[in-house]
């Protein structure tokens, strides 16, 4: 046990029942290119404590960037007093789902730290990166970024857990925008938001961008010059860039409970995902089965323990097509008599838990994008471009970068600004085609917000390509 966490145990008063204290140290480095030129340097070092106190049935909170020993002992009894002072508006006491001690030290494995490699050998590499996007004819604008970080997260609690997780990441992406006139068009790679895992620098070699430039350059122009969307009801190919915003819109946000439960409504709204629907719901066809999974290697919502020192799972929210689960804390699992799955986490250490997405992924059947696109006469969509939805996550549009005409295997066309719009269950019920493992991709992505004071959380979504019938393409 840190010695500091040890401070803030000793320190928690009589008459608090539960206490959690969490210790971050964080290292952070981002390096954008932009138009053959260093656009940003950023170097982040940040650490600090966050306590959690239940105290007269309510619940307090409290951090401190100190770590001296007064300071601790300060956010401590101060987290005990914000709960005593918030026991007086309580509805009802606070209750908490059981949980088993969590003990242990992990730490994700790497071939190549990122930090360890030098900024200028990542520079370089972006600059080369850039040249390339920017020697093709008509792109107008090329960027360029990679950010690493290293982070380490102790927990403790008045239960007995003691924790220690060591994270290192990485996430890149290259992207060129071209324009004509009124119009801009733009493509990416790996995705919209990039690529982003616990892994190091090898990543960045194995999905060699800078091999990719040309193709990204190139299909911007293309865009600028390509035929509109046409409107009309059709047959649907999803690349996994695609889908891994549309999971995250309707599946990640609705399935979070307290979103469920009316205490968090800030930025994604409530859900239509209400208990009464508890395996009886109709979500989508029997081809789709949806994932909560905190376990799998390298994904940007991968970790060993949340924020209340919960193990981390595997948890099926859609089952063959049926609503069978959410997103839990050790409170909100109370209310329907469950145990937390897992999924409580904070941005920061001056940042309070909340219910976050882990790796919410479509889990792969059989075939590939050749395979589908075969016996398909409709449209191929990559690349996320927008996305708006309700507030209750039915009414959708989404847009991608990029869309092909395409029948019996060929791409015959391409259409810009495609746009899908619709229910969300009834794109999922209409779901006839899920790609295989071999053409299965995590993404991750590193910009999920929740909360006020809003917080910003790292979270993945896998998927293999898949098709939809009879969906509405355009505006």
């Amino acid at each position: 046990m840190d010695d500091r966490l040890k401070l803030g145990l000793d320190a928690v008063p009589k008459g608090v029942s539960h206490a959690d204290i969490r210790l971050m140290e964080w290292e952070k480095e981002e390096i954008l290119i932009k138009n053959g030129k260093v656009e940003n340097i950023t170097k982040v070092l940040d650490s600090g404590i966050g306590v959690r106190c239940v105290s007269h049935g309510a619940w307090g909170f409290a951090a401190t960037s100190d770590g001296s020993k007064d300071a601790i002992r300060t956010a401590v009894h101060c987290a005990a007093d914000v709960a005593k002072a918030s026991s007086l508006t309580k509805i009802k006491d606070v209750e908490i789902s059981e949980k088993e001690v969590a003990t242990g030290i992990h730490t994700v494995e790497v071939a190549k730290d990122p930090l360890k490699i030098s900024a200028d050998e990542k520079i370089n590499y972006l600059l080369q990166c850039d040249k390339h996007l920017r020697a093709v004819d008509g792109v107008s604008l090329s960027e360029c970024w990679i950010k690493s970080w290293h982070e380490r997260k102790c927990y403790v609690d008045t239960d007995g857990s003691d924790t220690e997780q060591n994270f290192v990441g990485i996430h890149f992406g290259v992207r060129a925008s071209a324009i004509k006139g009124n119009d801009l068009q733009v493509r990416t790679y790996p995705s919209f938001y990039g690529q982003g895992q616990h892994r190091g620098y090898e990543l960045i070699e194995e999905l060699d961008p800078l091999g990719q430039c040309e193709r990204v350059g190139e299909e911007a122009v293309m865009l600028v010059n390509a035929q509109e969307c046409p409107c009309k009801t059709t047959n649907l190919i999803f690349t996994p860039t695609v889908m891994g915003i549309f999971i995250h819109e309707t599946v990640g946000h609705p399935t979070e409970l307290d979103r469920v439960l009316g205490t968090e409504a800030n930025f994604a709204g409530t859900s239509h995902l209400v208990p009464e629907k508890l395996n009886t719901f109709r979500f989508g066809s029997e081809l789709v089965t949806l994932v909560a999974d905190a376990t799998i290697p390298h994904g940007l919502g991968s970790f060993w323990y949340d924020d209340e020192g919960v193990p981390a799972q595997r948890t099926e929210l859609v089952k063959d097509g049926i609503f069978v689960g959410y997103l839990t804390s050790r409170e909100t699992a109370k209310v329907l008599n469950h145990k937390s799955n897992g999924t409580m986490r904070a941005q920061r250490w001056c940042h309070i838990p909340l219910i976050r997405m882990t790796n919410i992924n479509l889990e792969p059947k059989e075939g590939t994008l050749d395979d589908v696109m075969t016996t398909t006469d409709g449209y191929l969509l990559d690349g996320f471009k927008s996305c708006s939805i309700d507030d209750r996550r039915l009414n959708f549009n989404l847009g991608a970068e990029i869309a092909w005409r395409v029948k019996h295997g060929k791409k015959l066309q391409v259409i810009k600004n495609p746009v899908v719009s619709g229910i969300s269950y009834e794109f999922w019920r209409n779901v006839d085609f899920v790609g295989g493992k071999e053409s299965w991709v995590l993404y991750g992505l590193p910009t999920c917000g929740k909360g006020k004071p809003s917080q910003v959380m790292k979270v993945g979504h896998g998927s293999p390509p898949i098709r939809i019938r009879n969906v509405k393409l355009g505006v």
